[in-house]
């Protein structure tokens, strides 16, 4: 599957990383969403299959050229640089955007998601029996998930590998919001706020010649964090990957109506209109390191917004939609 490409494609490429990066950081959006509707989710679960025994003796025997080829290296390279480039980049665009328009973007979001079960539900063809009760099955999977009570931070370095393993599920699997499963194991803030602030702050304090926050024992801690979480991560691709590529090949309809209906049931989760349930501990909030009150939770209905902001709400939700549709437009458009 590895071919040369050109500028342009790998410029591409890089972009689609960062959009699926950007997904993975907003509890209810899944980056394998993205990936699926921007047609590199197949290739992204082939390529992580190929991290296996054979690549690593390869890479033992230093026989490196060989191995950036046998794990399609410069596909890996791009997609998964754009996605960790996000976090410090689009990610804190849209942490701006969920701060002061929270509304419209998760009407944004709610649309896209309708967008992409038509995508991805188009094409699919034979809605017989078993694909019938495996849509079921997903939606009733989505849904259960998305009614789960959150637990409470845990910083043990196995929970936090573990998490690594559960979280990153997000770019494996459409509709599966890792950073949403992270809330419910209580440790989005500690992962995806607190620990990448820490490691942005160390990292753009040795570009400036200062690393007296390595002598901090509070920073080292939470470099540890983000270490085990990123080594976790690491091996929950490669395994779910290997997973997911089996079941693809076997049972590839069966598993796509599963997609389907779990990103139908997880719409719960992005729901617009939804008022924040924040951390209570012995009648106090609890903040970040911030100061910004922790989420713990969001609760669905309809508050009392204005109408003006239900009509703008709306309007991007469609927006949502439309994008979408371009993008599906687009991709016809090059097949031809």
């Amino acid at each position: 599957m590895q071919q040369k490409s050109t500028f342009i494609q790998k410029i591409t490429l890089f972009l689609k990383g960062l959009a699926m990066g950007a997904a993975n950081k907003v509890p209810g959006v899944s980056g394998g969403t993205v990936s699926f509707v921007l047609g590199f989710y197949e290739e992204l679960i082939y390529s992580f299959r190929k991290v296996n025994l054979k690549a690593f003796k390869l890479l033992f025997s230093g026989r490196f050229k060989s191995f950036y080829n046998y794990v399609n290296g410069q596909f890996l390279t791009l997609v998964m640089f754009g996605s960790m480039f996000s976090y410090f980049s689009i990610s804190l665009v849209l942490d701006y955007f969920l701060k002061n328009y929270e509304l419209y973007v998760w009407s944004w979001f709610f649309g896209m998601i309708i967008g992409s079960i038509y995508y991805i539900s188009k094409d699919f063809g034979d809605w017989n029996f078993k694909n019938i009760v495996s849509l079921i099955i997903g939606v009733s999977v989505g849904i259960g998930i998305s009614l789960l009570t959150p637990a409470k931070e845990n910083d043990n370095l196995w929970f936090v590998f573990f998490c690594g393993i559960i979280g990153v599920s997000g770019m494996t699997l459409p509709g599966l919001s890792g950073s949403f499963i992270l809330i419910l194991l209580g440790n989005y803030v500690l992962l995806l706020v607190d620990s990448v602030n820490v490691l942005f702050e160390i990292v753009k304090n040795a570009f400036s010649g200062n690393f007296e926050a390595l002598k901090d024992p509070i920073k080292i801690r939470y470099l540890k964090i983000m270490g085990v979480f990123t080594a976790g991560s690491a091996f929950g691709l490669v395994s779910i990957s290997h997973v997911l590529g089996y079941v693809l090949k076997r049972w590839h309809q069966i598993v796509t109506a599963v997609i389907i209906g779990f990103i139908t049931g997880s719409l719960g989760i992005v729901w617009p209109w939804k008022e924040k349930i924040f951390v209570v501990n012995n009648g106090t909030f609890l903040f970040d390191k911030k100061g910004n009150k922790i989420v713990e939770n969001y609760q669905r209905f309809m508050p009392n917004f204005s109408l003006s902001e239900t009509w703008f709400a709306i309007l991007w939700i469609f927006l949502g939609i439309a994008l979408i549709l371009v993008i599906d437009f687009y991709g016809r458009g090059r097949k031809k």
